[in-house]
């Protein structure tokens, strides 16, 4: 069973996730928080696979307890809910660990299968957030490209694709399809790349594709 906190300032909200979320076999919510301090706070005292993260918030933003909520060294994962699509929070939110975004909006089948892909350990990067994302980081590079392309001279010209093809928002079965290799393959070279690049998931892969030049300027 999936053990979910809730961290939104609108009772309404919260109301409505908890709802969708208790309905589904296999997740469950076990505590909600107003504001960001007091989901660092429960995630100190009882053991959550999943934040659902609100970005704005009183006292305590989603962006601050997802940094504190990484420090902390458990296996909970952030998974950032906002109205406002990639903006300087949660770009700063993924930067302090969080394993994506889902929009406020989002289909409630969407929502669901985006936890169960954070909680197994994946990250969540849609193919609609990854170009605002590449942009976010193109416009904070010197020339739109990076300066260390160097980091993928270890990569095969296999490592390479799958990595373009992470950048790009595809996920393993279209990977596989696109690249003609079976997914348990496309794991594999998914597991390398972490390791050579130092990546954490695949949100990491993304920022490192971008840094590294390896999309150019399209």
């Amino acid at each position: 069973m999936i053990s979910v906190l809730l961290a939104d300032d609108q009772a309404l909200v919260r109301s409505g996730l908890r709802m969708l979320i208790d309905a589904a076999d296999d997740m469950e919510v076990i505590g909600e928080a107003a504001n960001g301090a007091d989901a660092v706070a429960m995630v100190r005292t009882r053991e959550v696979d999943v934040v659902l993260m609100d970005i704005r918030m009183p006292i305590m933003d989603g962006t601050e307890a997802t940094r504190q909520i990484q420090a902390l060294g458990l296996p909970t994962k952030v998974l950032v809910l906002t109205t406002f699509d990639l903006d300087e929070y949660v770009f700063a939110a993924l930067r302090h660990g969080a394993s994506g975004f889902m929009l406020k909006d989002a289909l409630p089948e969407d929502l669901l299968g985006a936890i169960r892909t954070v909680a197994g350990g994946a990250a969540i990067v849609a193919p609609t957030a990854t170009r605002r994302l590449l942009d976010h980081v193109a416009a904070s590079l010197p020339d739109g490209k990076g300066a260390g392309a160097d980091r993928l001279e270890a990569l095969t010209e296999r490592e390479r694709e799958v990595l373009l093809e992470v950048a790009n928002g595809a996920n393993n079965t279209e990977i596989g399809q696109r690249l003609y290799m079976a997914e348990g393959t496309v794991k594999t070279h998914i597991g390398r790349l972490l390791s050579k690049l130092k990546a954490r998931d695949r949100v990491g892969l993304v920022l490192v594709a971008h840094e590294c030049g390896l999309l150019g300027n399209h």
